[in-house]
């Protein structure tokens, strides 16, 4: 939003406006998520095989961790080797900011340049694609937890945008890049400069034309997958009419009186259920609170919107309504697959806000309902995935539902003023994030690809015209029916004993980020890594690495998270590697 100047100059002139939309986006999907617990968990979790890998670890990590005996002994060693991965990651990012080339970022092209006395001019050529190595702990933990499939997509996705499709779009002069070198340095060039497309004459840069085949897998095959699942929502409305049949019904007998449509009604809620609950009626969150708490929030949605958002009560409502529908498919994905599509929620709200309003509002009016309504329905089943996940883990664990809802009704209360403090912190810090600079010689710390795909999607469908190049159109389209015929193929085709080959099909979310990211492998090359790693040591050292994998791996991103925290406070300061840092071993730096 700030990048399309929707909002001020400042975020700390908003904190206000993101307090409230934070509010908005916790406490309703915390409030609807409370009976898709049922629904996921008791009623449908055996027939859908639904596994939820990570809360399921998660559980089983819990519960060794306070076992007695020799699981006591296994829990220490956990807690050590979470803790030294933490400290170790934090070292790298607080420490390696003040020799960024040679403790955090290694442009090994740059060296043999370096050594070649500045004449191997061609090996600056990898390095303006964004060939290096990123030392960054984070995707290599996360590396460690999401597979090989997905590693090798992303990597894959990278090679073939930047090492492949960009150079040739620039050897034909389909797309060109802006030499930002000087001297020595003069080899340099920018390929990822996203400014200037109004003007009549632009040419693209390569990321530019591989933004929109990025969005367009992102969106596809997100949106085939929701429709291929139709089936889950279907069953979850079905569930509601059930479940509120009953409470009706329970409600009429207590008075003496019946009917016989709740009473059939009433029957088929007890009739769908899969698996035992162990908790009681009184272990269960009662549902003056959940309902309660669901209207508050729809009334809160309502307002915010309308009076700070200029966004009208009923496209509120449908947000809300959409991010219920959302959260059926964000648990359904994050139960099969351990990744939520909260991509395809996000894109199919822009989508249908964008069709609302087309014609009927200005463009800057259009382009913040879009984004407003995204981040509810998008955040909505965010916070409703995160909810049924932890409910997973107290089911197995035998937790009792209230006191999981509570403590989470505290921890969002804390999150919700926490979150939009620590994104004003980073945005203070660094503000090309939100505004990025028109010169190309300026490199971001930060990609955010995210936020240029949420740009380019609440572009597209606002826009009378959007300047794409035609033959990135083309591209696109391509692309998204080769995902959609994938999405259908293992949807139909690869089951049963077929089922193993979808190991080898292509993540395409994976890709779609590696297309949005631009010219930049460093990312791709740490969670490839990271990824590799696991394999090797799960097939060597299968014990070892149930025992320590998922520790480390969370040492490792929560270290880098904290670290992030540690730097933008520094750079406030002043006295980051930005002010105080030696540019050793970086490209254009003169050392």
């Amino acid at each position: 939003m700030y990048r399309l100047d929707l909002l001020s100059d400042d975020p700390k002139k908003d904190f206000g406006r993101i307090l409230t939309i934070t509010l908005v986006c916790a406490f309703f999907g915390l409030f609807a998520a409370v009976p898709l617990r049922r629904f996921f968990i008791i009623n449908v979790a055996r027939e859908l095989n639904l596994v939820f890998p990570t809360p399921t670890a998660t559980a089983m990590t819990i519960r060794s961790m306070h076992a007695v005996g020799s699981g006591a002994n296994d829990a220490i060693r956990k807690i050590k080797s979470l803790g030294i991965a933490f400290i170790i990651a934090l070292l790298i990012i607080c420490v390696g900011q003040y020799a960024d080339g040679i403790l955090h970022n290694w442009h090994i092209f740059t060296w043999f340049y370096a050594w070649s006395g500045y004449t191997a001019t061609g090996l600056l050529e990898p390095e303006n694609w964004g060939w290096y190595i990123q030392l960054t702990p984070a995707f290599f933990g996360s590396g460690i937890l999401v597979g090989l499939n997905a590693a090798f997509s992303w990597w894959g996705g990278t090679v073939v945008a930047w090492g492949l499709i960009g150079p040739l779009l620039v050897h034909y002069g389909e797309c060109i890049g802006i030499q930002v070198g000087e001297g020595k340095w003069e080899g340099i060039t920018r390929f990822s400069v996203m400014t200037g497309v109004d003007d009549p004459d632009y040419v693209p840069s390569p990321r530019y034309w591989m933004l929109w085949p990025g969005v367009m897998v992102l969106m596809v095959y997100s949106l085939i997958e929701f429709f291929l699942h139709g089936k889950v929502v279907l069953d979850g409305f079905k569930f509601a009419v059930h479940e509120s049949a009953r409470s009706i019904n329970n409600r009429l007998v207590a008075r003496g009186t019946h009917n016989s449509w709740f009473a059939s009604q009433a029957a088929k809620a007890d009739a769908d259920g899969g698996v035992e609950d162990f908790a009681s009626a009184q272990e269960q969150v009662p549902t003056w609170v959940w309902v309660s708490g669901t209207l508050a929030a729809l009334v809160l949605a309502m307002v915010v919107s309308e009076a700070q958002f200029h966004m009208n009560a009923g496209l509120a409502l449908l947000a809300c309504i959409l991010g219920v529908i959302f959260a059926f498919m964000s648990i359904y994905g994050g139960a099969v697959t351990d990744c939520a599509p909260l991509t395809a929620s996000a894109k199919a709200s822009q989508l249908v806000y964008g069709g609302i309003t087309k014609g009927h509002f200005a463009i800057k009016d259009a382009q913040r309902i879009n984004l407003v309504a995204g981040n509810i329905a998008s955040g909505t089943a965010d916070v409703s995935n995160s909810l049924v996940s932890d409910f997973r883990v107290g089911f197995l664990l035998k937790t009792p539902p209230k006191l999981q809802f509570y403590a989470q009704a505290m921890g969002t209360l804390v999150s919700v003023f926490l979150a939009p403090g620590i994104f004003v912190l980073f945005m203070s810090a660094y503000p090309c994030v939100y505004k990025p600079s028109d010169d190309p010689a300026d490199i971001c710390p930060f990609a955010a690809p995210s936020v240029a795909a949420w740009q380019a999607v609440a572009t597209a469908v606002t826009m009378p015209s959007i300047p794409i190049p035609k033959s990135s159109a083309y591209f696109s389209i391509a692309m998204g029916i080769l995902c959609a015929v994938q999405a259908i193929v293992k949807h139909f085709w690869l089951v049963g004993s077929r089922e193993k080959y979808r190991d080898w099909l292509p993540n395409w979310m994976s890709v779609g980020v590696a297309w949005v990211l631009g010219p930049d492998s460093g990312y791709a090359n740490a969670i490839l890594f990271g990824s590799i790693t696991a394999w090797w040591w799960r097939k060597w050292f299968n014990n070892h690495f149930e025992m320590y994998a998922f520790a480390i791996a969370a040492g490792l991103i929560a270290g880098e998270g904290f670290g992030g925290v540690i730097n933008a406070a520094l750079e406030l300061g002043k006295v980051s590697g930005s002010f105080k840092g030696t540019e050793i071993s970086l490209p254009g730096a003169e050392w």
